[in-house]
């Protein structure tokens, strides 16, 4: 008679974090305070992004990933708001090109490689000063001077924009949300609306994620519903009214295989974790609760290896679980645990990690006065 332990096979059981020495980290930054549960850090292989605190408007800092230390508080930022920046986000397809939203009611989109000065001076005529995201262009060795001026601006939204996201598989299509309600999808290089989103959401959009082919994409609504839309029909396609029953912000994002897992609150206020089959969202396929803690979760997807992270606002942890085909779905893997709540949180794209030592995920947490770089392994013999 065996009495072996059975264990559940997992390649990532044993992914352990560790973070960066101290000269490697970025400090003496002012992260913005602004009251939004956005990540505030936006990372890609050349460069890193935080919002940071600006005075008579809105700015962000972008520093080459090897200028570590201290950062000086006369280092140029990008800073053509007249509002507090809420989201950033780097191109997937060009390294150099990040697009902003504020509470200016703008989304710029902001660049310098030659091709971009060409499509500037062509928008220039279509500049305004608000309502509108904005799309900036980034020079190769980083900021030497404050950079004012948008390669485009993208006007549309009536209120805030508080969430920007690039299309996964096209180049230069971006969406946008706004606590207008309404979410819009551009073609940046023409500065023109592709499709106006008006009526789908009755309440303020908390997060929107695309599928990973960019056809459809989800969203997590104030009113507790979480809905699956194609763009292209302007419809909601599948939708769940009360996904989590907590008042508190939520979060939705697609998994490769199409399926949804989203982060909220119950109605006791603890925080939970929910898998979902879009063509039956009826119930969920997993559900797994964490604790009463208040910040909002925000989760961070690797399609390779089928991990999902969960970092709390205002917490010192990261918690990773494992999205398998068998029940309970929802497996955890481990915690990472510092000493330090963190106020933000940048992912690093697959293809700017160091997989020749095992590195599987890199995120960059930022402190009240610093970001703190963290790297996730898989130990090998």
């Amino acid at each position: 008679m065996s009495f072996r332990k059975v264990v559940r096979q997992s390649k990532f059981r044993h992914v352990f974090g560790q973070p960066v020495k101290t000269e490697q980290c970025y400090d003496d930054i002012r992260v913005s305070r602004v009251t939004w549960d956005s990540t505030f850090c936006a990372v890609n292989p050349s460069f890193v992004a935080i919002i940071v605190e600006a005075s008579g408007g809105g700015a962000f800092l972008v520093l080459p990933l090897h200028k570590t230390g201290r950062i000086d508080k006369s280092y140029p930022t990008v800073c053509g708001h007249t509002g507090p920046v809420l989201d950033i986000d780097w191109c997937p397809h060009n390294d150099h090109v990040i697009a902003s939203g504020s509470e200016d009611c703008t989304v710029m989109v902001r660049g310098w490689q030659w091709w971009w000065g060409a499509l500037r001076g062509l928008l220039l005529c279509l500049l305004v000063p608000s309502l509108s995201p904005q799309v900036w262009q980034i020079p190769e060795n980083g900021l030497s001077q404050p950079l004012t001026e948008p390669v485009v601006v993208l006007e549309g939204h009536s209120k805030r924009v508080g969430i920007i996201s690039w299309h996964p598989t096209a180049r230069n299509v971006l969406l946008s949300a706004g606590c207008d309600n309404v979410v819009l999808i551009w073609n940046v290089g023409t500065a023109e609306e592709l499709y106006r989103l008006d009526g789908l959401h009755p309440d303020l959009i908390y997060s929107v994620s695309w599928s990973r082919d960019g056809a459809r994409f989800c969203t997590a609504c104030k009113d507790k519903g979480v809905r699956v839309i194609d763009p292209r029909r302007g419809a909601v396609v599948a939708e769940k009214e009360r996904a989590h029953e907590g008042a508190r912000p939520m979060r939705a994002i697609f998994l490769a295989d199409g399926k949804i897992f989203t982060t909220g609150f119950s109605r006791m206020s603890e925080r939970q974790l929910a898998l979902w089959d879009t063509e039956n969202l009826e119930e969920p396929m997993g559900l797994q609760e964490l604790d009463s803690s208040n910040g909002a979760l925000l989760p961070f997807y690797d399609p390779d290896t089928n991990v999902v992270y969960v970092c709390g606002k205002g917490d010192s942890s990261i918690r990773y679980f494992e999205i398998t085909e068998e029940p309970p779905y929802i497996h955890f893997l481990n915690t990472f645990t510092s000493k330090e709540p963190q106020r933000g949180m940048g992912w690093m794209p697959k293809r700017g990690l160091d997989v020749s030592k095992c590195e599987i995920a890199r995120f960059y947490k930022l402190h009240e006065r610093k970001c703190e770089p963290i790297i996730m392994t898989v130990p090998r013999k």
